[in-house]
């Protein structure tokens, strides 16, 4: 299984809620900072977006929250590319702390072309980046849904 260690951040006072665990929001936040240094990795970042006009947007994420994250921590993400195509991005994110995984995300995005509204296919090279660095395996907590029956 091809894992990415892209990023790791600490937690911020202001993160925490009334329980004095991360709040719900900012598990978030550090999945969000680690997709952009992602789309800098395959090519599709930020001077990618200044120079076509084109981005990745996020159409769907799933979130699952594990255990609590207290203060202090070192968040350390690890990312999972799931699978692509010509226009989309399928892609997870693992939250560690200590070596424990405290949450995961899964993230549909798209290719968008900001300057034509409307999606476009990725340069060829991402492509097969992408696709290269997808895992053999799908882990078995992704592709769910939520459901009051135990799936």
């Amino acid at each position: 299984m091809t894992v990415f260690r892209f990023h790791s951040e600490p937690m911020q006072d202001q993160w925490c809620d009334a329980y004095g665990h991360l709040n719900e929001a900012y598990y978030l936040l550090p999945f969000t900072n680690t997709t952009w240094i992602m789309q800098d990795h395959f090519g599709i970042g930020t001077d990618y977006f200044d120079d076509t006009g084109c981005a990745i947007y996020t159409v769907e994420t799933h979130l699952r929250y594990l255990d609590d994250v207290r203060m202090p921590a070192t968040m350390d993400i690890e990312t999972l590319m799931l699978g692509s195509d010509a226009k989309k991005i399928w892609f997870a994110h693992q939250m560690l702390v200590d070596g424990k995984i405290c949450a995961t995300a899964e993230f549909m995005t798209l290719h968008y072309n900001t300057r034509e509204g409307r999606t476009v296919e990725l340069p060829a090279a991402a492509q097969q980046a992408l696709q290269a660095a997808a895992v053999a395996e799908l882990p078995d907590w992704v592709g769910r849904q939520i459901s009051l029956v135990k799936q």
